[in-house]
């Protein structure tokens, strides 16, 4: 396949390095640095216990990951004279616990993180404008779509996972011509097409890495507010999983499997109620992002609704989480534009 596309002459001087950030390139730039801040904390006690050596290696590519954008989003800050963000620190995380997680478990929550990335990196692509953030940008979409790789192929592999379902290919092109394609509570309701189940599946295999995540963290947290919580989280994500996977089992459509087994009875907390909580707020956050997706390209009623009812359960935790951090002052300020109001008052 020939991609080369033809030049354009143009000149790109105002968009070189030197020109302000816009608020685009701010806001992407703090997410990566306080997304692969977290990462690094969890990584580095993850490699403390790992015993299977091609997951030893997948982690540290995640670890050498995590560091080299932090790396590169500082120095861009530094160029600009931006605060560098606090995100996490050694205080984080106690590397002398024992083992919460098994290996298995490892990959799974290394493909989360790296789709969680991704699409922070893939949407950034577009919208940055500045050449020194827009090549730093490609780049993490790039290597990370490698990493990707390297990790479908491990857990495909190691056989912890099964392929995504295969779907008969259609004998023509064909169009829709009655209404009742739209249907899906009563009557005649016709199977799931193949975004329907795309999305199915993806999410979960989402919900089946961060419920596991969930019930690790629930095991170990300190803060009762933080603990409740938590096992409110664990009930919305057990109810998605049984409503995600029903209606994949009505069409005989295989989903994937449940990762609890793969947490430990371990009650010594590896990390702090800080991180732990920020982590879920954040991997909830992507669940309505990645649920408004769903509905994008679903075409059943029943399906809509279940996804619309999820999003309302899972914004109600998110917010739950971001008070907890901000009544313990756990939760950092992204850039913000200037409010004109207070400022005409001072």
């Amino acid at each position: 396949m020939d991609t080369t596309l033809k030049p354009i002459n143009l000149s790109s001087d105002k968009l070189n390095s030197g020109a302000p950030l816009t608020s685009v390139e701010m806001a992407k730039l703090w997410a990566t640095y306080m997304g692969n801040s977290m990462s690094k904390r969890i990584l580095t006690y993850y490699l403390k216990h790992v015993e299977d050596q091609d997951i030893k290696t997948l982690l540290e590519n995640g670890l050498k990951l995590a560091s080299e954008f932090m790396k590169e989003a500082e120095r861009i800050f530094n160029s600009e004279n931006f605060p560098i963000p606090v995100g996490f620190t050694e205080k984080d995380v106690n590397l002398e616990s024992p083992r919460l997680y098994q290996d298995e478990f490892y990959v799974h929550y290394l493909k989360y993180a790296a789709k969680a990335g991704l699409s922070l990196y893939a949407v950034a692509v577009p919208l940055v404008m500045r050449k020194d953030t827009r090549e730093f940008f490609y780049e993490c979409t790039l290597a990370t779509s490698k990493f990707l790789e390297q990790l479908n192929i491990t857990l495909i592999s190691k056989g912890f996972i099964l392929k995504p379902p295969v779907l008969p290919v259609p004998e023509k092109v064909d169009f829709i011509e009655k209404q009742n394609y739209l249907k899906g509570f009563m009557g005649d309701i016709r199977p799931l097409h193949a975004l329907e189940v795309t999305h199915l599946y993806d999410n979960i295999e989402n919900n089946s890495t961060s419920k596991a995540l969930l019930l690790g963290f629930h095991q170990v947290v300190r803060n009762n507010k933080v603990k409740q919580l938590f096992k409110k989280g664990l009930d919305i994500t057990e109810k998605s999983l049984k409503q995600f996977s029903e209606k994949l089992t009505v069409d005989n459509l295989p989903a994937p499997t449940r990762l609890d087994h793969l947490v430990t009875d371990s009650l010594i907390s590896p990390f702090s109620d800080k991180i732990m909580l920020f982590h879920k707020v954040d991997m909830f956050s992507m669940k309505i992002r990645a649920f408004a997706n769903s509905i994008a390209v679903n075409g059943r009623r029943d399906i809509a609704l279940m996804y619309g009812r999820n999003i309302v359960n899972v914004f109600a935790f998110v917010e739950d989480g971001a008070q907890i951090l901000i009544k313990h002052g756990w939760m950092e300020q992204p850039p913000k534009a200037i409010d004109r109001v207070h400022l005409a008052a001072e």
